[in-house]
């Protein structure tokens, strides 16, 4: 549909579609290329719509093959969202929670490709709280969601989506190789794996190789970096007195994201982040 504005197409966990009101104040009022190196549903990009000079970059490599299908083959991947929507909305409770489980197993043993694609869609619109979550092995192992009418192929928003990534590169591996052309003037977000407030709180698992405290440090001497090469850098991360503690060099802003991933409600609720500025 022309003019619709273009919006995640993938559900994210730690996803910044709700959180954009209070992030966008601390966007850069210009900027000339902009890089987001931990992509995950990429709701910030979607915001700025950035129109040149774009790059994109994910560890997960399902992830950001999903979107150079969206960007390049979107009318091969369009009639087979339909399909399995269609085959999925005629089943029952009980049918539509094995054909879920099936699809899954077939996700996790195909090669990347189209139909990947098309199961990762699938699953994360039909699997419990959207999550995107693999176990030790890389392996897809997020359980069956209970949604009556969930919306598999949102077609208006993946043509937008498409138009969007256009004039953008997408990268798969490491977030230090995806800013290596960023320099003065450009803006890049970082949204890592969050470092846990508590031995019990941490959900990094987006991909098995994880995000440990050294690579927290890492990505701090990055951003060290990225400030020196005259790069506007935004941070998103936990309040954690570490995260605190290694940028406490540079501006810090506390805002409050809503939380619903855990299946205990009274563990939901508002949860303070971390906004880390260089500017």
């Amino acid at each position: 549909m022309p003019g619709t504005i273009a919006k995640p197409f993938l559900k994210w966990a730690g996803g910044k579609g709700r959180l954009l009101p209070q992030l966008q104040p601390y966007f850069p009022a210009r900027f000339n290329d902009y890089f987001e190196p931990f992509f995950g549903g990429g709701a910030v990009y979607f915001s700025l719509m950035p129109t040149h000079g774009s790059c994109i970059n994910d560890i997960n490599d399902t992830i950001m093959e999903a979107c150079l299908h969206v960007k390049n083959d979107l009318e091969k991947l369009l009639p087979k969202l339909k399909t399995i929507e269609a085959t999925y909305k005629r089943l029952s409770e009980a049918e539509r929670q094995d054909f879920y489980y099936e699809q899954r197993e077939a996700f996790n043993s195909a090669a990347i490709g189209i139909t990947k694609t098309v199961l990762l869609m699938f699953l994360n619109k039909t699997c419990f709280n959207g999550l995107y979550r693999e176990n030790s092995k890389g392996k897809f192992n997020v359980p069956f969601g209970r949604y009556a009418n969930p919306t598999i192929c949102d077609e208006a928003n993946l043509r937008a989506a498409s138009s969007a990534l256009q004039h953008t590169s997408i990268l798969t591996g490491s977030y230090a190789d995806a800013v290596k052309h960023a320099g003065k003037g450009d803006f890049v977000y970082l949204d890592p794996p969050y470092y846990p407030l508590n031995t019990t709180s941490s959900f990094t698992a987006y991909h098995e190789a994880g995000f440990a405290a050294q690579d927290q440090q890492n990505l701090r001497d990055l951003f060290v970096d990225l400030d020196t090469r005259g790069c506007y850098v935004l941070l998103s991360n936990s309040t954690a007195s570490f995260v605190r503690e290694l940028y406490k060099d540079y501006r810090q802003e506390q805002i409050y994201a809503g939380r619903s991933i855990n299946a205990s409600s009274t563990k939901r609720g508002k949860i303070p982040e971390l906004v880390v500025l260089n500017y």
